[in-house]
């Protein structure tokens, strides 16, 4: 198993202008602890919304990368999105899952992937063009690659440890998110 907070780290190495939007929870306390940027789009109260946060994002700016970074627990609430995404195939979309079997936010009760539902195959059959399942070391930078170049949509699960990592909470206010995160958007 992967260390999460590692992981995101270096997906993040030279992010350059990769639209980030980390799904609730931890993947937004690693995404923070990567490295605060105006291009992240945080998260608070959103359960199950990344992904599509993360279409519209692709859809309405097609000439910028937007990676999803969020969690197991988070994309089983919303697997709707998958569908819709494959539907729409932005060419610029990516989500990576980190999936460590638990709904952390809620005190680690198993996850439905820790019951063997596969998100990959969820994915494939909902015509990603790309899947990539994540579970050693040497498949990091690969992935980190994929979320700048691939032509999508692009999706990995990411096996990460359960462990407890400390919370890195960055700005926690939505309007001061949004208009942070607009006008980095739209800055020549």
């Amino acid at each position: 198993m992967l260390d999460r907070r590692d992981v995101v780290k270096r997906l993040l190495i030279d992010r350059g202008d990769l639209l980030v939007v980390p799904g609730l929870g931890a993947p937004t306390y690693d995404v923070a602890a990567a490295g605060d940027h105006k291009l992240n789009f945080y998260l608070w109260g959103a359960m199950g919304g990344a992904a599509m946060i993360g279409l519209g994002l692709a859809l309405a700016r097609p000439d910028r990368r937007v990676a999803v970074i969020t969690g197991d627990g988070e994309m089983l609430m919303g697997l709707g999105s998958l569908a819709t995404i494959g539907v729409k195939q932005p060419a610029n979309l990516s989500i990576v899952v980190l999936d460590n079997r638990h709904y952390g936010e809620t005190g680690m009760q198993a996850s439905h992937t820790d019951a063997g539902i596969n998100l990959i195959g969820i994915a494939r059959a909902c015509r990603f063009v790309d899947t990539r399942a994540i579970s050693e070391e040497e498949d990091i930078e690969e992935t980190r690659r994929l979320l700048h170049t691939h032509q999508g949509p692009f999706f990995a699960q990411v096996q990460v440890k359960t462990d407890d990592v400390s919370r890195v909470l960055p700005i926690r206010d939505g309007h001061e998110i949004k208009c942070r995160f607009m006008a980095a958007l739209t800055a020549p």
